[in-house]
């Protein structure tokens, strides 16, 4: 269960989705793409980064022989490309006729650094794995699309959460490196307030366990980490959702001590705090007019980690040259932090863009 692990690590939203209709699954490939001596920002390198990268259907080229169908879409923290093949997303966007048809489009899904099965400090090196942030992550990304498989132009850049931040930065580095881009579940600006505590809360939650060894643990520090994954369980969950699926006190008490508890198994606990400290010096927010680019930008009303009440998307969004930003209300659609994985709130904005930006 390597899946954004903000959003969806205590399953609350899996568990009450109602009904998802199963499409037909495309056939999806997988691979590994090497970045030779990698230099991160802290100076730090590695002799090869090992991105993954899962694909579903085939690049399309014009006549001068450019790829002109590539979707690149970006998971969260603690997630993967994995976590867009369930059915809630995947079954609502690749299928046959749908609106990222995998017949047509070339949908490229890749684990960031420290994620999936891409390089990160569970492999070996611990603690003493590079100490990455997004511009190292977003660096690799685009090494990826335009040196590994030969982008020069994306037809779509789509993120959630960190994947989400992601887009903006991407808009900002390269604006002409996409015909439209559509953040979910995010904010551009410095990770601050409640957002960076309860980030801090969880790393030295397992710093303080004595098992952790800064970093050196013979076992998985679980006291710390279960700390972690309480903290995670109410910052990813949706309380409208929530109470429809544990209605009772024993509903709880039971989904606290089974699949809750389950979960903290499959964390590891450097590999989290790494995720969670990537973070630490995003801020698009003074470059925004870079970005030319139409651009989606849709949050949800029941977001705890992007709360509508700050203000910050109403404030920012008229900036954005060609952009738009979409609150959804609390609906039996949405899944708190998670709506941006559940593309059926929000697939009809998805639609707009795409038209918009040229079908």
């Amino acid at each position: 269960m390597r899946r954004d692990l903000i959003a969806a690590l205590c399953s609350v939203g899996l568990a009450l989705s109602g009904r998802v209709i199963a499409q037909p699954a495309p056939a999806v490939r997988e691979a590994n793409y090497a970045i030779k001596d990698f230099a991160f920002g802290s100076g730090e390198r590695l002799p090869e980064l090992r991105i993954h990268y899962r694909t579903l259907g085939a690049p399309r080229r014009d006549a001068e022989g450019r790829i002109v169908n590539a979707v690149l879409i970006l998971h969260g923290t603690g997630g993967s490309g994995a976590q867009f093949l369930r059915p809630q997303f995947a079954g609502e966007l690749f299928g046959p006729g749908q609106l990222l048809d995998a017949t047509k489009y070339f949908i490229i899904l890749p684990d960031d650094i420290g994620h999936g099965n891409s390089s990160k400090p569970s492999d070996g090196l611990r603690a003493h794995f590079p100490r990455y942030d997004y511009d190292d992550m977003v660096r690799a990304e685009h090494s990826l699309i335009t040196e590994g498989l030969g982008v020069t132009r994306l037809r779509l850049i789509m993120g959630t959460s960190m994947g989400c931040m992601h887009a903006f930065m991407w808009g900002e580095a390269w604006p002409g490196a996409t015909r439209a881009l559509m953040p979910l579940a995010c904010l551009p600006v410095a990770i601050a307030g409640r957002n960076r505590m309860w980030r801090r809360m969880i790393i030295e939650a397992i710093g303080a366990d004595s098992a952790w060894r800064r970093g050196d643990y013979t076992s998985e520090p679980t006291e710390g980490l279960r700390t972690a994954q309480d903290i995670l369980a109410i910052a990813g969950g949706a309380p409208r959702q929530m109470q429809k699926v544990l209605p009772t006190p024993a509903d709880v008490d039971s989904y606290m001590a089974g699949p809750l508890a389950h979960a903290t198994a499959e964390l590891d606990a450097n590999d989290l705090i790494y995720q969670l400290d990537s973070s630490r010096d995003y801020d698009p927010e003074s470059g925004l007019e870079k970005i030319t680019a139409p651009v989606m930008w849709v949050n949800s009303a029941d977001d705890f980690i992007n709360p509508p009440e700050l203000g910050i998307a109403e404030r920012d969004a008229p900036r954005l040259a060609h952009g738009r930003f979409v609150l959804l209300p609390v609906s039996d659609l949405t899944h708190g932090h998670g709506t941006h994985t559940w593309a059926a709130a929000w697939k009809s904005q998805l639609a707009e863009l795409l038209s918009e930006s040229g079908g």
